[in-house]
């Protein structure tokens, strides 16, 4: 039977280290766009860069804040709703998640020139904020392994790679976790929980070999609990040359804070001849936090009175982040000492040195055709090269950035929308297809989505619901090394989403 034991927060902080081992998926969770901001814009699947007129439309195209005709404010609350199914060699498991946030809220402001010598006529100015992701999310797998241990996790770091070199036993006797870099942290984790032991009992030894029973059919299962948030703020201005050519731009401030916390654990039928080491479980919470900035540009013509064309470009997102991290591991192994079960826990806050990640541009186009004041139907195709992105010290991920380059890729992502307008009431709907990131889709899937929503106009206000599915299947790793056998998990996420909508 498995013991959750709650990792131990001490207040104790030491800084000044590399960051931990980091991962294609610590950047994709950033570059990787949600459906997010109001519900007429959640309704038609954000199939908004050629239509304009609300506030979340703006983060597709920032041209079109001009189709406000008056001072504008909107407020949105969002019930989001996750379901992870995961099966890990043939063991299918569960787990659900919901949250309740303010996912958007802004104001716009209109100023029209009456000079009929100005071809200037009018201009927005325009402050939005938007959740851009809801990061609360629970992933749940367990399953029997017929051939991998965690104990490969440990060994790589104990061992080394050959450009890294073994951690000497003197050095797993006798030095403080904070004392050690990321690598040989892991390593004393390991030999703390008798996870491994050294070939010989000389100080200077550095190779060790497992204790976990050989043969296989090893019980395993992560928890993996996610909370926080990605937010941005954006300042936007738009102007219209004759009422034909609209441009726009957004400066955008971000800022995140994030928490993830993994448990796994590995429990054995049999048990080591020299040890009796019967489980083993490893607990690790990171937190992540920081802020970034980005822009953007865009452009829309009135190529008819009713036929809209509108294109922009989206900067990349250039996040300065920081990371802290606590680990403990556990271990049920009776014969190891005369405390059982042995609890490893160094209680530090572990600080690193704060590093970058630069997320790939994206380039949108856009076509609206409006039907009067019945309706609209919409589409937009943008692209963006998941390839471009980075981390940097460039000299502290050469490897990472060499693997993001060759293996990700470019990807389309098209959204399509409608609105039916009837008196007072509005019909929405709307689809999404976002292309994986990778150029061999099985690590990170293709998302499909659709939507729909109403809205009711009480004059000056306005009241609007949106709901909004996606489906996306992924691979998902226990650990970072070692034990990466992955875990295929279908995600899918159902939102609710209202706004309340006002002129003024």
């Amino acid at each position: 039977m498995r013991k959750y034991i709650t990792i131990i927060i001490a207040g104790l902080t030491f800084s000044g280290l590399k960051a931990q081992e980091t991962t294609p998926e610590d950047a994709l969770r950033f570059a990787v766009e949600n459906l997010t901001g109001s519900a007429r814009f959640r309704g038609m699947s954000g199939a908004f860069g050629a239509v304009g007129g609300d506030l979340s439309s703006i983060n597709q195209n920032p041209a079109g804040s001009i189709f406000f005709n008056n001072n504008y404010a909107t407020f949105t609350a969002a019930n989001y709703n996750s379901k992870n199914i995961s099966r890990y060699y043939g063991t299918t498991s569960k787990d659900n998640d919901s949250s309740l946030d303010l996912n958007q809220a802004g104001v716009a402001f209109v100023f029209v020139d009456n000079n009929p010598k100005n071809d200037w006529k009018k201009f927005t100015l325009a402050f939005n904020y938007e959740n851009n992701n809801n990061f609360n999310n629970s992933i749940y797998s367990s399953g029997i392994n017929p051939y991998n241990s965690i104990d490969k996790y440990f060994l790589r770091f104990a061992n080394g790679l050959p450009q890294e070199g073994g951690i000497t036993l003197e050095t797993l006797r006798n030095a403080y976790f904070e004392d050690l870099n990321f690598i040989d942290q892991q390593a004393l984790l390991g030999y703390n929980a008798y996870i491994f032991n050294p070939v010989s009992d000389d100080d200077a030894n550095s190779t060790y070999v497992s204790n976990v029973p050989s043969g296989g059919n090893y019980f395993q299962d992560n928890y993996t609990i996610t909370t926080g948030y990605d937010g941005k703020f954006t300042a936007n201005f738009a102007t219209a040359y004759k009422d034909i050519l609209i441009l726009g731009i957004n400066l955008n401030y971000h800022y995140t804070d994030i928490i993830k916390t993994t448990s796994v654990y590995e429990a054995y039928d049999t048990v080591d001849s020299t040890t009796g080491l019967q489980s083993v479980q490893f607990d690790t919470e990171t937190h992540t936090f920081g802020n970034g900035f980005s822009f953007n540009l865009g452009a829309i013509v009135k190529a008819t009175k009713s036929l809209r064309l509108g294109v922009a470009y989206e900067s990349p997102t250039w996040y300065r982040l920081e990371d802290e991290q606590r680990q403990a591991v556990f271990a049920n192994c009776p014969d190891c000492g005369p405390i059982n079960p042995i609890v490893y826990n160094p209680g530090i806050t572990m600080a690193y040195l704060p590093y970058t990640i630069q997320t790939p541009g994206k380039w949108t186009g856009s076509i609206a055709y409006v039907f009067g004041k019945k309706g609209l139907l919409s589409a937009d195709v943008s692209t963006k090269d998941y390839s471009n992105t980075s981390f940097r010290p460039k000299d502290d991920y050469t490897g990472l950035n060499s693997y993001l380059s060759s293996a990700l890729d470019n990807a389309i992502e098209v959204r399509v929308g409608g609105e039916y307008k009837y008196k007072q009431v509005s019909f929405r709907g709307g689809y999404r297809f976002d292309q994986s990131p990778y150029k061999v889709d099985q690590t990170f899937g293709d998302l499909t989505g659709y939507s729909g929503g109403l809205g009711y106009t009480f004059g000056d206000s306005r009241i609007d619901v949106a709901y909004s599915y996606d489906h996306r299947n992924f691979n998902y790793t226990f650990l970072s090394s070692g034990l990466v056998d992955p875990a295929r998990v279908s995600r899918y996420n159902n939102n609710i989403t209202v706004s309340y909508s006002v002129d003024f």
